[in-house]
């Protein structure tokens, strides 16, 4: 439940937690405590005394009032919102991220797929070293102070056109000893074309690999099928268990996608699991709410169950497996980056931008193929400034909806791109995805409160 707009107070997997919105200070309380700041603000100790008199005896009430006033005066409880009125990010335009659609082609024909099934609303097509090389450089060149650089060979599927993606790792590596930077290199991949040379390359050169995959067979079957109407399942896992098996301790996620199919994802987690994948994530679709496996409305307090639900079942692997990840309920509580980052999020349109196979630019990959979303192209330059300044001011800040959230500064104001596709409007939040994330916030910091028992 929210209180006021400066703290946030939950109970899940057996602990009282209350989080100091503004300065991220989390605390896990006793019961006297979390019933006192029902009514803190609005009454006096004497008036809570009076109040909680059936439920606890004076001393603790008054003792309990005193630890949440020094709270209180230290700045970690009802502590206030920074005075910033406009959050400066990324003045320079400064780039650290490309994704690169190295292919707009699939192998496969996902029913959700935003991409269009690979060719993003257009033709099919594949990404030539001329323009790939370019990009590299525009990166480089655009990358002011910053060494570490992001790219993500992206698509469709990036394994159709697999000599380019080599040629360009070989490249970028080559530009790095040049410019003092650093590629750090991904790729996310269906896996179907994966054999040996190209699980070698994979596990030798990416920092991280993405692996798409949706989890129990007849779930994965039903949405992810092949060209010719096939299921996907049997043929792809063996592959992703090699290339993991033979990683050893190099990054790498499986990803799946949760439909109304599947309100029970929790259980296709723990089928990736089963199969000896420890590094997780299982993503809600985002498609028109007339599709018949869209999440709507009515889905949602079955999806926010189904989070506490796996937030349990985490908790016990997690004690016996200490290298079980599930990407959601990861969480820094140590306010990690500062204030400006936490606003803006990602940095789609601003530091990070997507690359088609002829060049062009795209705030990510999901605006790929939306013309309205062209900034410019990677031989001439960004040169939709004011796009680019929109996306710029896209903070929590400026956000109507997300000024008074109390998970404002673990979403960042949350994905652009399903903002835009749910409202038409980059600055009003998806409220289905919002109260997701909320949820997945609130597992993260139990599950964090339960292993350091």
């Amino acid at each position: 439940m929210a209180i006021g707009e400066r703290i946030h107070k939950f109970i899940l997997n057996n602990k009282n937690i209350v989080l100091d919105i503004n300065s991220g200070a989390v605390h896990l309380v006793d019961d006297v405590v979390y019933h006192i700041l029902d009514y803190y603000e609005a009454k006096s100790v004497d008036e809570i005394i009076e109040l909680l008199k059936g439920k606890y005896d004076q001393k603790t009430i008054s003792e309990a009032y005193k630890e949440i006033k020094i709270l209180e005066k230290e700045g970690l409880l009802y502590s206030y919102e920074s005075n910033i009125k406009d959050i400066r990010y990324n003045e320079d335009n400064i780039i650290k991220a490309l994704c690169l659609h190295v292919a707009h082609d699939c192998n496969l024909r996902c029913k959700y797929c935003f991409a269009s099934q690979g060719d993003f609303k257009g033709g099919r097509s594949l990404m030539n070293l001329n323009v790939g090389k370019r990009a590299l450089e525009f990166l480089m060149e655009n990358s002011g102070n910053r060494k570490n650089l992001e790219v993500d060979f992206f698509g469709g599927e990036p394994l159709m056109n697999f000599d380019l993606v080599k040629e360009l790792v070989h490249y970028g590596r080559q530009l790095e000893e040049k410019n003092n930077k650093h590629f750090r290199f991904t790729i996310t991949t269906n896996g179907v074309l994966l054999d040996d040379d190209k699980i070698n390359f994979i596990n030798e050169h990416m920092d991280n690999v993405v692996l798409s995959l949706d989890g129990r067979r007849e779930i994965n079957d039903n949405m992810r099928k092949t060209v010719s109407g096939r299921g996907s399942y049997d043929i792809i896992l063996p592959k992703f268990k090699e290339l993991v098996n033979k990683r050893g301790d190099k990054d790498y996620y499986i990803r799946g996608t949760f439909t109304s199919f599947n309100l029970d994802f929790s259980e296709d987690a723990l089928d990736f699991y089963h199969n000896g994948f420890k590094k997780i994530s299982m993503e809600p679709v985002v498609t028109e709410p007339d599709m018949d496996y869209a999440l709507r409305e009515e889905h949602l307090e079955t999806i926010l169950e189904e989070y506490e639900k796996f937030s349990k079942d985490y908790i016990e692997i997690k004690r016996q497996d200490k290298d079980f990840l599930f990407f959601h309920f990861m969480i820094d509580l140590k306010q990690g980056p500062c204030l400006a980052k936490r606003a803006v999020g990602c940095g789609a349109g601003s530091e990070y931008m997507a690359v088609t196979p002829q060049g062009d630019l795209y705030p990510c990959h999901q605006f790929v193929g939306d013309e309205n979303f062209r900034i410019g192209d990677v031989f001439t330059g960004v040169k939709n400034g004011q796009l680019r300044q929109e996306f710029n001011k896209a903070n929590v800040f400026n956000k109507e909806e997300c000024r008074s959230c109390w998970a404002r500064f673990y979403c960042s104001g949350g994905c652009h791109a399903n903002a835009y596709n749910t409202n038409k409007d980059i600055m009003k939040p998806y409220k289905t995805g919002c109260e997701m994330e909320k949820k997945r916030i609130e597992c993260a910091i139990s599950i964090l409160a339960n292993l350091e028992d």
